[in-house]
């Protein structure tokens, strides 16, 4: 949730450039863009198929008690930090890199537990953790919610994407509002944390539409903030993005198909 890059006009931005290098610099953008996806469904995945155990130990840490949920909010804020920070500096490219690698593996770590909870919430957990040990199994229905929750947020973020291409219209005045509502948003998460109350269905969707506003305000950072070297910064920005809306679209879908 990151606010990263301010809405002011900075010198070499890409607005200020012709149309064939404002093109290149898109492209390279939404490259890393990609790429940060696949290497962060590439990572999730490793990480449960060839370190089953201590993605399950870590995800069992996580879900025991609210402080260590807090430790798990407090590492998401930081790597948020980390892409903003990245995205204001013109710090070095390799520095940029470096910073891309780091967010989309803590993502990929801390998407864990989630994972975890879809496959024994909608699977069998006699399957799962069977006399020979414990196996990766995700039942029809998990792998229904998981792929329902990719492709929501890639149509989102398409949508709200070419809503601002098309239209080009500047939504980088939205800053403001977005800052106060994601610390409202995290002063409810906090709460929930210490007090016990279930946030549920509702307070997933504010979160999505937060997150929407996110991607509407970043891609006019994008399209006209940017300076033309940036691209790296850029593509992290809107990766932190993308990876905390499927958090919350993933946990919408998963508590209206509950059991419970």
């Amino acid at each position: 949730m990151a606010l990263a890059s301010s809405a002011r006009p900075i010198e070499g931005a890409v607005a200020t450039l012709g149309v064939s290098d404002r093109v290149q610099f898109l492209r390279k953008t939404y490259a890393h863009l990609g790429v940060a996806l696949i290497a962060f469904a590439a990572i999730t995945a490793g990480m449960l198929m060839y370190m089953t155990e201590t993605s399950l130990k870590f995800s069992a840490w996580a879900l025991r008690g609210s402080w260590n949920w807090i430790m798990i909010l407090v590492l998401f804020m930081v790597v948020g930090w980390v892409a903003e920070k990245l995205a204001r500096s013109n710090t070095s490219k390799g520095l940029q890199y470096l910073g891309l690698v780091v967010a989309v593996t803590a993502q990929a770590i801390l998407l864990q537990p989630m994972i975890w909870i879809l496959m024994l919430k909608f699977g069998n957990p006699e399957q799962i953790f069977g006399s020979d040990g414990v196996r990766v199994i995700m039942s029809g229905q998990a792998a229904s919610i998981l792929l329902q929750a990719v492709v929501i947020t890639l149509a989102i973020f398409i949508g709200l994407t070419l809503t601002v291409f098309l239209t080009k219209k500047d939504f980088s005045f939205m800053r403001g509002a977005l800052a106060i509502c994601s610390f409202a948003a995290l002063g409810v998460i906090l709460a929930s944390m210490l007090f016990g109350f279930h946030l549920g269905a509702i307070f997933a969707g504010i979160m999505i539409l937060l997150m929407a506003g996110y991607i509407l305000y970043q891609t006019s950072l994008v399209m006209a903030h940017f300076p033309p070297t940036g691209y790296v910064a850029a593509s992290l920005m809107l990766f932190s993005t993308i990876a905390t809306l499927f958090w919350y679209v993933l946990q919408l879908l998963m508590s209206l198909n509950s059991r419970d």
